[in-house]
């Protein structure tokens, strides 16, 4: 099906009050985290979350909202793939597009009044819905038994997919669990550790609860074996995302068991060709984004894919040279996931994973859906798990499929006497070049490997006319509204 996630299995006029009606939930009163108060709704929360129908359309606006972002902002986690690969030394920004707030997160130059990109914000708006829908479904007796089961797994990973973020972009963040305002309106600051409990947390009870099949819009009925839509997030969505928290915790064991889940379920998951690696419902994909606007494809694709004319203020961003340097001679990802443009004179390369922005065909045919989770970083989590844990030779074998489906040569043939230390740095290199503008894995390895001074030194200097990189910059600041709004909010330190 090519029709938004909202849509999805339901009759036009349905679609429609379900939109309005979910929509409404997001943006009524919620501009602040402290000044959130419940949504304003002709429905109290009780009433929604007591409607099979209801319930469906307020817990799947969420994805729809995070399909509708664009990658230049203001603030939906989507756009990391464009602005945190400007934070770090993935992207570069044409100057003469004249984006004072993107330059100041190319620069590292952000401070508490040029945020711009809210991650914060948005990322608070969008949990008071999920911590609505928590308490509602929770507190539901009318809901039909297996959607309640579904759409409390997917609230609950959809939390511990928004803090996973947030603790990574700003550090110690409030952990907002309640609609309540008197709690909510003087938060403080929970240590990051704390934080990431609660998103192990959630995504273990989000694993029991997920359904193990890909579901249709209803959010009951499996897909026929081989045309799922994978959209809806399942358990192994929820899986995905423990295992990278665990690999983030630096808690080896539990990665590996949690990626080894997802990798021994061949049935559903397998590695696809280079080429099929970013169309809809591939093998490879985990979860998916659905595209919601009529005649668009991908985010990605708009706004990465240059015109001959090169890079401009619609298209202001290409990859740089760091990137281009890392490929090794004939890998397929270089020719196949990158594109370039010569325009007078100079060359711009830019991301090329997702081809096509827009369909002028009649019917509208989506091709490609945004790529959230997918079975490579799996393999790529598992490898550096066991590379620390002394499975020298079943993290090469984990790095081997990867690079032979780049067209490389294995490590097992022409290394196998590597130690663990070149593996470590071979497998953060095989992320560079696997996960580029994506998600904004290159900035999220820099800081927890711990590396990120290493590079950044280097790279800020040329990005900003010499201003030299300070350690705290590797967080976002917190903007000065939000600071304004909580007495009890304190900046992020450094800022």
């Amino acid at each position: 099906m090519t029709m938004g996630l909202i849509f999805l299995n339901m009759k036009s006029k349905d679609c429609l009050m379900l939109l309005l009606l979910s929509l409404s939930l997001i943006n009524a009163s919620c501009k602040k985290l402290i000044d959130v108060d419940g949504p304003e709704t002709s429905l109290t929360s009780r009433d929604i979350y007591n409607n099979d129908e209801t319930a469906l359309g307020a817990v799947t606006s969420l994805y729809a909202k995070l399909s509708q972002g664009q990658l230049g902002g203001p603030g939906e986690l989507t756009s990391l793939s464009n602005i945190a690969g400007l934070s770090s030394d993935e992207l570069d920004y044409f100057s003469l597009a004249g984006s004072p707030t993107l330059n100041a997160y190319y620069q590292n130059q952000l401070n508490d009044k040029n945020v711009g990109i809210d991650y914060w914000n948005i990322s608070y708006q969008r949990l008071f819905v999920i911590n609505a829908a928590i308490e509602g479904l929770t507190a539901s007796t009318e809901t039909s038994e297996s959607l309640k089961k579904q759409l409390l797994g997917e609230v609950k990973f959809m939390r511990g997919f928004y803090y996973f973020y947030l603790v990574n972009l700003y550090g110690d963040v409030p952990l907002i669990l309640t609609t309540d305002y008197t709690v909510n309106s003087v938060a403080k600051k929970t240590a990051k550790l704390q934080v990431y409990q609660q998103v192990l947390s959630d995504l273990k009870d989000a694993q029991n609860l997920l359904s193990s099949q890909y579901l249709r819009g209803d959010g009951m009925t499996p897909y026929p074996n081989g045309l799922e839509e994978r959209v809806r997030p399942t358990k192994w969505a929820a899986t995905a995302l423990l295992a990278r928290t665990y690999l983030y915790l630096k808690d080896w064991s539990n990665a590996e068991i949690e990626s080894s889940k997802i990798l021994l379920n061949t049935e559903q998951f397998h590695i696809v060709s280079i080429d099929e690696v970013f169309l809809k419902n591939n093998k490879e994909a985990i979860w998916q984004l659905q595209p919601v606007t009529r005649g668009a494809n991908t985010a990605e694709a708009i706004t990465f894919v240059l015109p001959p004319s090169g890079p401009s203020f619609l298209n202001p961003v290409y990859l740089s040279e760091r990137v281009m340097d890392a490929f090794a001679l004939n890998d397929r990802r270089k020719t196949e996931w990158t594109g370039h443009v010569n325009t007078n004179g100079i060359l711009y390369n830019y991301p090329y994973k997702y081809k096509v922005a827009y369909s002028t065909e009649v019917n509208y045919p989506v091709i490609e859906f945004s790529v959230v989770f997918r079975l490579a970083e799996q393999l790529l989590i598992r490898a550096e798990a066991r590379t620390h844990i002394g499975n020298k030779d079943g993290a090469i074998a984990d790095v081997d499929i990867i690079r032979e489906r780049a067209g490389l040569s294995s490590i097992k043939t022409t290394n196998s006497n590597v130690t663990v230390e070149d593996l470590a740095t071979i497998i953060l290199n095989e992320r560079r070049v696997e996960f580029f503008a994506e998600w904004g894995h290159r900035w999220l390895d820099l800081k927890r490997t711990e590396k990120v001074g290493e590079i950044m030194n280097i790279v800020t200097p040329k990005k900003s006319n010499g201003s030299s990189w300070k350690t705290f910059q590797q967080y976002y600041p917190i903007s000065l509204n939000e600071l304004k709004a909580d007495p009890n909010l304190v900046q992020v330190p450094g800022y």
